[in-house]
Formats: structure tokens, sequence, C-alpha cells
């Protein structure tokens, strides 16, 4: 029998139907079994809670919405977490945004809302307040005992340019067998900010979601509303949207190996690689006025063609490829660094394949969808992406490989686009417009640096009503703490960089 839809188009259940089927879908143990993506809430007017969870069938390309509805009162339903680890933190979420119990949950202290504020912003949805939240500082087990066990609070404020987050490392004085995360610092209430936007004032709110993964983010929200649209989009837009995905791709990897080389010590490799970075950007800009590629994505399409000619591009990116794979070959090959590399903070392919780890992270332990290959979007079908790489040791080594795999190819990438751009000749259409009074629904997905970006939207009236955006920041952090046994505090800054996540992406 099938389930009825909803009115976001997704399949309802009841409570105790869809905790089955998550449960025997999500896992993956059966035949049928689909890769779960994640679980969401939304606030209705009545003092309800909808819960929404994604999953990506293998053989299905299109992503299936599963719902249930909590009635008032009864704000709770059993754990998914135990047997499906990849809900852990999205369940800690739907409890501090919406006060939904998983019962049975291994651990509901904050995770988004750990201070008491009377004037807390509304929940999604809705303009229900939540009531106070008190951190619970007996709710963080230190499971790590013995003579001479400490906590190290590692930030919310560190040295250095980066993001606010608070890593409590459980240790004896050097080994690190235990690390927990606190991300709350960061928490800005993007999922409400979106409501009652345009798609295109909606489109400049995503690019500030995650700002080093400004393109994704544009990317997956407009793919939502062309889906709500039915539209599409015109082949000159598409290639300008792979160009800019691209270098988007490559500044970031490139940063990661900044990050990496100045941990190690080595300033000449650091600075080598800066430049590298900052060179991709400044060409981002030249091409459309943005170092972030803010701007040129739109729902229907792009802003409009490249600023540089399609010849004078490949030759810049020719100058820069030969640049970045001499100094990443060199760099693979001092000792010292590879020393550092080899061994570090692996990830267990089992744990990777039973979260679904996305992007590097989850490709350098053999698993990892990639969704430019699996579920290839703009021009990406017609274009030769080929398989992502794949590594099976999981530790900062083959995260590392992966990336330099990566650059390698979206340089490719890059060259088969700008001969495409080329061909195109004329005036090419570059856009669509997006029908007036738009209403529908929406899932919305981009391959960003860091994985897998996805996007629920609802629009009313061409207005958006909902908008859930999730990163692979925030679906892969939460495996930071299962890579630490036998790694020591020096390792530490390697292993944070080879994540190569963004807290901005985590704390939504």
């Amino acid at each position: 029998m099938t389930a009825p839809r909803s009115d976001t188009g997704a399949r309802l259940l009841s409570t105790d139907a869809w905790h089955r089927y998550l449960r025997r879908q999500g896992t993956g143990h059966q035949p049928e079994g689909a890769r779960f993506a994640g679980l969401f809430g939304t606030g209705e007017a009545e003092g309800s809670v909808r819960l929404l969870a994604v999953l990506f069938p293998r053989a299905d390309a299109e992503p299936l919405v599963v719902e249930t509805i909590l009635p008032p009162g009864r704000l709770s339903y059993p754990s998914l977490s135990p047997e499906l680890p990849a809900a852990f933190w999205y369940e800690r979420v739907l409890h501090d945004l919406f006060g939904v119990v998983p019962e049975g949950h291994p651990r509901l202290d904050p995770l988004m809302l750990p201070l008491q504020e009377p004037d807390r912003t509304p929940l999604p949805g809705t303009t229900r307040r939540p009531g106070p939240l008190v951190p619970d500082e007996s709710a963080i087990p230190r499971s790590v005992t013995g003579p001479g066990v400490f906590t190290i609070p590692h930030g919310p404020v560190r040295s250095g340019v980066v993001e606010s987050v608070e890593y409590l490392v459980e240790t004896p004085g050097e080994d690190i067998p235990r690390v927990q995360i606190r991300v709350f610092h960061k928490h800005r209430g993007v999922s409400k900010r979106f409501e009652h936007l345009t798609p295109a004032d909606a489109v400049l709110a995503a690019e500030r979601v995650e700002g080093i993964a400004s393109v994704a983010h544009a990317l997956a929200l407009s793919h939502a509303v062309e889906e709500c649209a039915d539209l599409t989009v015109p082949w000159a837009a598409c290639l300008v949207r792979v160009l800019h995905a691209e270098l988007e791709r490559i500044a970031n990897h490139l940063d990661v190996m900044v990050k990496l080389t100045d941990a190690a010590g080595l300033a000449v490799a650091t600075a080598r690689f800066a430049l590298h970075k900052e060179r991709v950007l400044r060409l981002t800009g030249r091409l459309c006025g943005s170092r972030f590629g803010r701007g040129v994505v739109v729902p229907g399409g792009v802003n409009g063609l490249p600023r540089l000619a399609p010849a004078v591009l490949d030759g810049e990116l020719a100058a820069l490829r030969a640049a970045v794979v001499s100094d990443w070959r060199a760099a693979m090959r001092t000792p010292s660094f590879l020393d550092r590399l080899r061994g570090t903070g692996p990830l267990d392919p089992a744990v990777a394949r039973a979260h679904g780890a996305l992007g590097p992270l989850g490709r350098a332990s053999g698993s990892g969808a990639d969704v430019r290959y699996e579920r290839p979007y703009d021009a990406y079908s017609s274009l030769g992406l080929g398989a992502p790489p794949e590594y099976g040791e999981g530790d900062v080594m083959a995260r590392t490989l992966v990336r330099q795999a990566e650059v390698a190819r979206s340089f490719d990438l890059l060259h088969q686009t700008g001969a495409e751009l080329r061909a195109l000749g004329g005036d090419p259409a570059w856009r669509v417009p997006v029908p007036d009074g738009l209403s529908g629904h929406g899932v919305g997905r981009a391959e960003a640096p860091q994985g897998e970006t996805l996007y629920l939207l609802r629009l009313e009236k061409g207005r958006v009503s909902r908008c859930v955006p999730r990163s692979a920041s925030f679906h892969n952090l939460v495996l930071f703490h299962e890579v630490f046994a036998g790694d020591v505090l020096t390792d530490f800054p390697f292993i944070e960089a080879s994540f190569g996540l963004s807290i901005a992406g985590v704390a939504l």
C-alpha cells in the first residue's frame, strides 16, 4: 500500500510506521536500503512538530522525503540513533529547537541552544518561542578516568583566525582518548532567516550560510527552486555554474594544504599554497566581481557570462595548474610532512559507512557519495567527471590524497568547461525566469568542497515558508571524536585541518 502524501509532497506516515521505515531503510541493512541524508523539523501553528527525514535510495536518482507529525503534548518518539548513528546530532538539534524528545537517545545535552535567552528567536516555521534551555554540565559524561586525567577546554576562542568552536579534550597528559564538541557559540538561527524571502533574496542568504562554500549553497537552493518550478536551466548557465563550483573547490582544498603545512612548520610550503589560493580567489573575482563567487548563481540560471574571455581564462588556469601541481607534489615528497600525515586520525571505514560520511572525509575511508557523479546536475552529466577517488586508510594522508586527486580533476573540468564556453559563440541565453507567485516544494543538492549540501524548500505564493539548509560540515563534524584513538595533542591541528569543515556550516 502506498503511503499518503503530505502537503509538501513527502511520504506521510504515522510516527510508529515512520520510525520502522527509517530503521529498515536508513541503516542500509535491507536490499532496498538507502543512504540517510538528514532529519529535520518544522513547527506547526497549532503546536505540533513535523519531522522530515531525507533518504537517497541507491537505485533512484531522486531523494525520498519521509514525514510524520508529532501532535502537541506528545513530542516524542523512539530514538533512531542507537541503530542509525548518523541521526545522533540531528536528534539533538530537534530536542534543542523544538523540545522533541527522542526517547533512548545516548546523549541529549544541548548542541545548538545552550543559553537561557528570554528573547530567543521563534521556532522555524512558526511564531512560537522555545522555553528556556539551561546547560547541564552533568549531561556531559567524562568517560576517561584515572590518576592525572583532566579536561582541556580548547576554544571557543583560539589563536589565529578560526571559528568559534569548543573542543573538550579528555587526556592523561599527551594522548587523546576522547574529544567532545560544542558548536553552539556559532548558532545564528539561519533557517528562520529564510522565511518570507523571495527566491532571489533567499539565494543571497544561502551564499552567506557557509562562506567558504557560497557557490555550493547557492546551487543547492537554486536547484530546489527550479524543482518547484520545473525549470530547465540553459546550457550556458550550466557551464558557468560548473566553472565557479570547481574554482571554489580548488580554493578550499588549497586552504586545507595551507593549514596542514603550517601545522608541520613548513613556512615556504605554507606561503606557496596561500599564494595559490589567493590567485584562485582573485581569478574568481575577475570573472564575476566577487572573490567568493557570490551573485553568480540565481534560480533559473546565472546572472551573466564570465567577464574574462574563455581563451584568457584557459591560459591563466593552465599556469595556475602547473604551479599548484608542482608545489603539491613537492609537499608530498617531504618526509617530515608525510610523517605527520601517515596513520594520523584514521576514520574506520565501517564507521564512515554506517554514518554516511560525505565528501573527502568519506572518500578517504572508502565511501562518500559524490553528487556530481552519482546524481549529476547542471553540466556535470556531459563532462568527463568519472568516478571519485577513494582510499581505504581513512587517515590524514588519505584525506590529503583525495584532495590532491580532486584538485587535478577540477582543473580537468575547468579546461573542458572553457572549451564548451568557447564553442557557444553568439549571445547564448543564460537564465530563464522563475514564475511569480510560485508555490511548491523541492529538495536541492550540490557537491560542496566539504561534501553534499542539501536544501529542503517550501514556497508559498512566491515566498519562502520553510527552508532547511544542511551542510556536509554538520553531517561530518560529529565524526571528529571518532578519530583520536592513539593520537596525541600535537596531532590535533593536522586532524582538524584534514576534515576541512566549517563551523558556520555546522551551527546554523
